[in-house]
């Protein structure tokens, strides 16, 4: 588990993630263009409940639709 600060709307604040939320979450940064920071600060507008929990489940969908995309482009499993 990681803790990082950062700065969301203009204020400071830490986010705690799993080292595998970090990595995904900064591919997924890096596929938008954009920094960790401004995602998390997209994801802090829309969020209900925590932080944190909100990142794991965006990482988490994001994780599966990249899923469902590569079966449909390679046909069904099995």
């Amino acid at each position: 588990m990681k803790k990082r600060s950062l700065s969301i709307r203009g204020h400071r604040t830490s986010l705690s993630l799993e080292d595998a939320f970090w990595e995904e979450l900064g591919k997924i940064a890096t596929a938008r263009g954009q920094s960790v920071a401004s995602l998390i600060t997209e994801i802090d507008r829309t969020r209900d409940g925590g932080l944190s929990s909100a990142v794991r489940l965006f990482v988490l969908e994001a994780v599966k639709q990249n899923a469902a995309a590569c079966r449909t482009l390679d046909g069904p499993l099995g």
